[in-house]
């Protein structure tokens, strides 16, 4: 079955898939544009006081995910579809109403305590139900925030228009009273109103059938609950009559649906049988047998020439003709939309064209055999010896010249007085006019039926591309946000980490677990990489923390000086030692000079300071003879700077990725 869709894009898309799942074609025709809009500057205020957030749309949870970062908050939805919206964008808490308006409310009153806080209602700029004025009796504060409008469209969109023209819908689908009353209001206004007598109209509530009352519907049909799945339950309980002949022959006409009695349906009374004229008799020539016969043979021509191109033409064309419309499959990089039109167009094209040169040879033919019959009584005329000219022989040859010129509806010759000629020699030529008008006549109507089934075609073709360039919209802004969603969940995933990272080597521990939640992060990114790789030869032991090499600096001091200050000699050496032991050297960032006790001096100082690059820096340039004692402490401050520019490197990575996704 054909059904339109009346729902807003995103919407429909969707609706469209279970559709298609189902055997039948959508025709998706959005009433509403959806338009989201700037969060209020209180905002986050009422973010942050809220105990809750209600939801009483999906679009309203889209909006909602756009408008702030936070999923934690408790969200009350008012049915599965609006849930699983929710939770598919990361809202960690969602609860489903499962109904409408009312049993969100009481959702809220057995859930929810009003002193705990105020709710946050997510809705669009035009809503059904104030939660305000019905929660307000139950002590519950309510503040609506307008995060998107739905914008009517300004007249019924081409699919339905051309859908209904052709009279090629079964049944429509409508979600809300407004969307309702926009399309009946619409329908009137294109003059379409009398192509919904085949159609059947279903309805997610009894509400939301009133405002298509007035239009002259097959059948009405309300879901038992406001759902969506309840709105396909009642689809899929709707039987399917097979299809009727159309008012030409030759022609498919649409599928013509029944229902059943339905305690919110109403059945509309049956269109009367169209009444086809009787035949025209010929008694002699070629008469209905012929003309039947010349009407199947240019018929089959035209069939021969369909099936014959039909493995060449496109799969969606193929499966157009066959019958098997689908609803909109997710449109890949290969499909080609222009190429499409291009091979559709020209299949049309050239089997018009194929039909046009056969019936114009026809013509040609029939035109040459008036001609010569035409010759044939003016030679009879002309030598019968006779005053004047024949009044038989001129309203005859009136005749053949109407034919020539191709005039329809020539009016019937008035009787003539009897002729000179053999009465059986006029009434065969007759006869023979006679069969080629009506030879003539078929085949003009074959050629209109023929151009009526390439504009169904055409439209048909017409509206799958439509169908294909909404698809191919919808999916490239779900892969968008698909992308950045997930884009935005990597990088606040790096930024934990590298924040644990950090407190790891500051803290002195080893870090190879957080390290290991880093590597498949990190894949593809050749910067996460490098520092990733930085850190590996730390994670299972650690590195010292800044607080240890601080505390043992003043020993290592202490032995670097008493290394520097002794030389070859057993007594120098000796006292070295001693030095070693007990020794007084001067301390602060203001010791002046190149020696090695300066150098110590402000080395000490810059540790206190917490700049340990510094430090390690005036420790690395001390004479040689100190690097035994030194040796051991540079290594471990080494390893810790290492490890914290590794770690400063992966957070400053996941603070770019993070402003790129958002």
């Amino acid at each position: 079955m054909r059904v339109l869709i009346t729902r807003p894009e995103r919407e429909a898309t969707t609706l469209a898939t279970a559709l298609a799942e189902r055997g039948h074609v959508p025709v998706i025709a959005p009433l509403f544009h959806l338009e989201i809009l700037r969060p209020p500057a209180d905002f986050a205020t009422d973010m942050f006081e809220c105990q809750a957030v209600l939801l009483s749309s999906a679009n309203g949870a889209r909006a909602f995910a756009e408008a702030t970062e936070q999923r934690g908050k408790p969200v009350l939805a008012v049915g599965d579809t609006t849930a699983s919206t929710a939770e598919g964008l990361g809202f960690a808490s969602v609860t489903s109403a499962a109904g409408d308006g009312n049993a969100l409310a009481d959702l809220v009153r057995r859930r929810l305590d009003p002193k705990a806080g105020p709710l946050l209602h997510v809705s669009g700029v035009d809503i059904a139900q104030d939660f305000a004025e019905s929660l307000a009796p139950d002590g519950f504060e309510v503040r609506r925030v307008p995060l998107y409008e739905a914008r009517e469209a300004a007249e019924l969109p081409d699919s339905a228009r051309a859908a209904l023209q052709a009279r090629a819908l079964d049944a429509a689908m409508f979600f809300s009273p407004r969307a309702s009353a926009l399309f009946a209001r619409l329908v009137q206004e294109a003059g379409l109103a009398g192509s919904l007598s085949n159609v059947t109209a279903l309805a997610i509530s009894p509400a939301a059938l009133e405002p298509l009352s007035a239009l002259p519907f097959k059948a009405t049909v309300a879901a038992l609950r406001p759902t969506r799945q309840s709105v396909l339950d009642e689809f899929d309980r709707l039987p399917v009559a097979a299809p009727v002949a159309g008012p030409t022959a030759g022609v498919e006409g649409p599928s013509i649906m029944s229902d059943t009695p339905s305690s919110s349906g109403t059945i509309a009374p049956p269109a009367e049988p169209s009444v086809t004229p009787p035949p025209l008799q010929v008694r002699r020539g070629l008469g209905l047998a012929g003309a039947f016969v010349t009407g199947v043979v240019a018929s089959c021509l035209v069939l021969a020439g369909a099936l014959v191109t039909l493995p060449y033409w496109p799969a969606d064309i193929r499966a157009l003709w066959q019958g098997q419309g689908a609803a909109v499959a997710p449109p890949t990089p290969a499909i080609d939309l222009q190429q499409l039109r291009q091979d559709a167009a020209a299949v049309a094209n050239a089997s018009i064209d194929a039909v046009r040169r056969d019936l114009g040879a026809r013509l040609d033919d029939l035109e040459k055999r008036l001609r010569a019959t035409s010759a044939a009584i003016a030679e009879r005329s002309g030598g019968s010896g006779s005053a004047g000219p024949d009044p038989a022989i001129a309203d005859l040859r009136g005749k053949v010249e109407a034919l020539e010129g191709r005039v329809a509806g020539a009016s019937t010759p008035a009787p003539a007085p009897a002729p000179t000629q053999p009465p059986a020699a006029i009434a065969d030529q007759e006869k023979e006019l006679a069969t080629l008008r009506l030879e003539m006549a078929t085949l003009r109507n074959t050629l209109q039926t023929i151009d009526q089934s390439v504009t169904v075609q055409r439209d048909q073709t017409r509206l799958l591309a439509e169908a294909v360039d909404k698809a191919r919209g919808e999916a490239t802004a779900r892969s968008a946000g698909e992308q950045k969603a997930m884009s935005t969940a990597r990088a606040s995933a790096i930024i934990g980490i590298a924040a644990r990272l950090s407190a790891a080597v500051g803290s002195g521990v080893p870090f190879a677990t957080d390290l290991a939640l880093l590597t498949p992060l990190a894949q593809g990114d050749a910067k996460l990489g490098e520092s990733t790789a930085a850190l590996q030869a730390y994670a299972q032991t650690g590195v010292a923390s800044r607080p240890a090499l601080v505390a043992e600096f003043p020993a290592v001091a202490k032995a670097a000086l008493a290394d520097d200050l002794a030389d070859d000699s057993f007594g120098e050496r000796l006292l070295g030692k001693v030095r070693g032991l007990i020794s007084l050297r001067r301390v602060g960032d203001d010791v002046e000079g190149d020696g090695t006790e300066a150098k110590l001096a402000r080395a000490e100082a810059a540790l206190d300071a917490g700049d340990l690059a510094k430090a390690v820096a005036l420790v690395k340039s001390l004479p040689p003879q100190t690097s035994k004692a030194t040796a051991g402490w540079l290594s471990r401050a080494e390893a810790h700077l290492a490890a914290k520019q590794a770690a400063d490197q992966i957070s400053a990575q996941a603070v770019t990725l993070l402003g790129s996704a958002k």
